[in-house]
């Protein structure tokens, strides 16, 4: 089964040696129940919510890209990204009265732009608050992307802010001027 097909039940029986190492783009999850799956999502402004069911060993994850919901491109905003992982997660055989959630991201990319960062983080902190999921661990805000990898089983992430780097203003370009002029 592909890690990404939330749609289709996971297969409990799944061999260890078949782990899967998913990369999570905008709007995308993926639930791992084996104790070497790995999920990682490299975020700038948009936020990952880690959930994971400690005794049932299943965990997911998902990359929000705008917070809140929409009617058009449900698969763009966060309500029906949060929803879609609880589920599949549900499916997978957690039980929401035991699931904890870590959050990443949300930082401020665009120096003097609206924060869309900012946003996207309260929305998801606010969402696992009004449904009463504990937040045992955060790492949002600030102005550098960062790489998340975590570990689906057990809970754990490992965490790492990404450099900015230095990118030199464009020069401008020298106009040679002749004699001819184009009509």
């Amino acid at each position: 089964m592909h890690p990404k097909s939330w749609q289709q039940p996971v297969d409990a029986a799944r061999a260890a040696d078949m782990a899967i190492n998913a990369y999570i783009a905008h709007g995308e999850f993926a639930i791992g129940i084996a104790d070497a799956d790995v999920l990682s999502a490299t975020l700038g402004s948009c936020v990952s919510v880690c959930l994971w069911d400690e005794k049932a060993r299943v965990g997911g994850m998902n990359h929000i890209l705008l917070p809140g919901s929409r009617d058009a491109d449900q698969k763009r905003f966060g309500s029906a990204d949060m929803e879609r992982l609880i589920n599949a997660l549900i499916r997978s055989g957690a039980s929401r009265d035991r699931m904890k959630a870590k959050v990443f991201g949300g930082a401020s990319m665009l120096d003097g732009q609206s924060d869309i960062g900012d946003q996207n983080a309260s929305f998801a902190l606010g969402f696992l608050q009004r449904e009463g999921i504990p937040i045992v661990a955060k790492s949002t805000g600030g102005n550098q992307a960062r790489q998340v990898r975590f570990f689906p089983t057990t809970g754990n992430v490992k965490h790492r802010f990404i450099a900015k780097e230095s990118v030199e203003p464009p020069q401008p370009i020298k106009v040679v001027q002749n004699d001819v002029e184009l009509f």
